[in-house]
């Protein structure tokens, strides 16, 4: 399943978390260890450009993070990325560099890489966010299935047994994602591809791509 491996979705060098993601095939293998890997980095940050806030908890000094965010740890927020108003990060999370986790935004065992936008209204829970990506706003990434099943990866008939039972979306870099879509358990979408507004969206999406309704995938038109 080449579409879904982190070395075909991710820049590694735009991530905090790039040794970590390094031993991994795919993505959705690094979600349990996100907690661990934040408590053991934090200490190892240069103080000089965090600080320590919390249990767990490291941010950036030139970060803006809004008096009414609320954070919970294991937590890293990297260098000037901005947290707003009323932002929950629930913890086990990293915040990359000069990402923006919006108003009413919620993240919880994530990954964002740098230059992130979830910036309204978004729920990104179980989730590993690209360079650049960007989701609109209501958005969200919907991490358990309807019936608690473990989550399955699925490519056409190619298919990856997680055996995971939480598990949101993994999002290349450079993805835009439309208003108000629901990006289901399992969703895998290829770098620099597009998700029309109002979509609900399954299963890996190629690269380079336009996602208009499920069964209607094109591909980008080379300019």
């Amino acid at each position: 399943m080449e579409n879904a491996k982190i070395s075909n979705l991710y820049d590694l060098d735009e991530t905090i978390a790039k040794e970590y993601l390094e031993q991994f095939t795919y993505p959705w293998e690094a979600l349990k260890g996100i907690s661990e890997f934040i408590k053991k980095l934090g200490p190892t940050l240069d103080p000089e450009k965090f600080e320590k806030r919390g249990e767990d908890i490291w941010v950036a000094k030139s970060a803006k993070v809004a008096p009414t965010a609320c954070l919970n740890g294991p937590l890293i927020i990297d260098e000037d990325a901005e947290i707003r108003h009323c932002a929950f990060v629930r913890g086990s999370a990293i915040v990359g560099k000069g990402s923006v986790v919006g108003n009413s935004t919620e993240l919880k065992n994530d990954i964002i890489f740098n230059s992130v936008q979830v910036p309204h209204y978004n729920y990104v829970g179980d989730s590993i966010l690209g360079y650049k990506s960007h989701m609109g706003a209501g958005s969200i990434t919907s991490n358990v299935k309807s019936d608690k099943t473990l989550v399955v990866v699925k490519d056409g008939d190619e298919k990856i047994e997680t055996g995971l039972k939480k598990f949101g979306a993994m999002l290349g870099d450079y993805v835009e994602v439309g208003c108000n879509s629901v990006l289901n358990p399992g969703t895998v979408i290829g770098r620099h591809t597009n998700v029309y507004p109002l979509s609900s969206v399954r299963g890996v999406i190629p690269a380079n791509s336009i996602f208009k309704k499920p069964g209607e995938v094109v591909q980008k038109k080379e300019a």
